[in-house]
């Protein structure tokens, strides 16, 4: 299993999901008795990748702490249409006002983990990585990044702040290929990722003289992905990029290239189908 981020983080994020929703309070839950007790299952009308656990634990340990919560399923399994995942039992309002909240994490994540499975299904057997992207939903970074390895692929830096990555601009801005790698290993500690992206093959051939490790094929088509892969003769790690689909990324890994990132997997999402129901 993947590290959960920190659990002051996961607080954190929850907290201010808390705040979004609550605010000064839920009106509507003071319809109840406020002695109320109930019990809660929550169902998964569909195929899919459980993710998110945690943020829905802590949602209502935030909300009422004396809540009991006994989980049929774990991040990272696989769920069956109409599989129970959870049953809660515990302070009627509590469980009404943390519901949406609730549910929201465990939807988005589970939606994350399980586009992932898909993906990681479709290049299985070739070896080839597929690596996430900072193409994250604002404020969801961690808990995606978290879902994307819950599901199968693997995650690319997490920030800006953990590995470097020239892209085209920062190659204009810094004048060429082999300045921009000068200037990155020239900043950095040793240990960091260091990672140029080119655009042709002879933006390659300026990479491997260069002294690069790692290189992004932005957008390359299979013929010149092959062609970038017999030119880097193991030289570098390449990593295609660009247009990657469910229906394109078993072609890409063919052609010998050791990752592929796929913006989709967190972008491109659809929150998985899960209901809580009283019994």
């Amino acid at each position: 299993m993947p590290e959960l981020p920190q659990s002051r983080l996961i607080s954190a994020q929850v907290a201010l999901a808390l705040e979004e929703d609550l605010g000064c309070g839920d009106l509507t839950a003071l319809l109840i008795d406020a002695g109320s007790v109930s019990r809660v299952e929550v169902i998964c009308r569909e195929q899919a990748v459980l993710c998110g656990c945690a943020w829905f634990d802590e949602t209502f340990r935030q909300l009422n702490p004396a809540i009991e919560i006994e989980w049929l399923a774990a991040d990272g399994e696989r769920l069956q249409a109409g599989a129970t995942v959870c049953r809660l039992q515990g302070d009627t309002r509590s469980l009404l006002s943390g519901e949406r909240t609730a549910l929201n994490y465990l939807q988005t994540l589970s939606g994350t983990a399980t586009l992932a499975r898909r993906y990681a299904e479709q290049v299985a057997g070739t070896g080839v990585r597929i690596l996430d992207t900072r193409k994250t939903l604002p404020g969801l970074r961690l808990q995606q990044k978290y879902a994307v390895v819950c599901g199968g692929c693997s995650n690319h830096r997490i920030g800006l702040y953990d590995a470097i990555l020239i892209k085209e601009n920062h190659i204009r801005a810094a004048g060429s290929i082999e300045a921009a790698l000068e200037a990155a290993v020239a900043s950095v500690a040793e240990g960091i990722p260091i990672e140029i992206e080119v655009e042709s093959l002879d933006e390659l051939q300026q990479a491997l003289a260069a002294g690069a490790a790692r290189v992004l094929l932005d957008n390359f088509p299979l013929p010149q992905l092959r062609e970038a892969v017999a030119l880097s003769a193991g030289q570098v790690r390449l990593e295609a990029s660009g247009g990657v689909t469910l229906e394109t990324i078993r072609q890409i890994a063919e052609t010998g290239v050791d990752d592929i990132s796929v913006g989709g997997l967190t972008k491109d999402l659809v929150a998985v189908d899960l209901s809580m129901l009283f019994i």
